[in-house]
Order: structure tokens, then C-alpha cells, then sequence
């Protein structure tokens, strides 16, 4: 199960940095997508990582703002925030995905406020 973590109150144009630990599958063997869920919102879909780290890909919204990562020594994936807006404010689920097995983890609070 993945466990986010990171989050938390920042102000506008602040940086955060979540990680996304897992355990109890092989993480090296799965891809890894943010996620996001604003209040009153449907959940969408914010990086991918491909399982190795060597393709990343981006919702055109956050590009050039966030940055997805991994380091599969550590079974730990990361979403650095930067330039952290109001409308950036959410829940931020890691999701794993390998075939057809996948994990969620129970989302991390980012709010951005002065």
C-alpha cells in the first residue's frame, strides 16, 4: 500500500515536495500517478512515471510547476510543487498500477493560502 506524506499549509508561490512510500509489492515494477481531488471536485490526474523513472508525463495544467520522481532503491516516488497557487489547494493520492493490479494510497492535504 502506498503512504503519502509531505503534505500540508504553504503559501502562494511556496514549494512542496510529497513522497509516496510503498511496501508490500514490487515497486520497481509499477508505474506511479498523482492525483489530485479539490473539494466539491472530480479526481484528476496531475504526473505519471513510468516504473523505471525514464518517462514522465504531465496534466498540461501543472507542466514546467511540477516534477514527478522515483527512487526505486528507496520504493519511494516524489511530486515536487513549485510555484504552489490557491487552485493547486487538494488531496494528492499516489496510485500504483501494474497490469491489473493497483494500489491507492489514502492522500495527502495540500492547502495554499496566505
Amino acid at each position: 500500500q502506498p503512504v503519502e506524506s509531505g503534505g500540508g499549509l504553504v503559501q502562494p508561490g511556496g514549494s512542496l515536495r510529497l513522497s509516496c512510500k510503498a511496501s508490500g509489492f514490487t515497486f520497481s515494477s509499477y508505474s506511479i500517478k498523482w492525483y489530485r481531488q479539490a473539494p466539491g471536485l472530480e479526481r484528476e490526474w496531475v504526473a505519471a512515471s513510468s516504473s523505471s523513472g525514464g518517462f514522465t508525463n504531465y496534466a498540461d495544467l501543472v507542466k514546467g510547476q511540477f516534477t514527478i520522481s522515483r527512487d526505486n532503491a528507496k520504493n519511494t516516488a516524489y511530486l515536487q510543487m513549485n510555484s504552489l497557487k490557491p487552485g493547486d489547494t487538494a488531496v494528492y493520492y499516489c496510485y500504483a498500477n501494474y497490469y491489473t493490479y493497483d494500489y491507492w494510497g489514502q492522500g495527502t492535504q495540500v492547502t495554499v493560502s496566505s
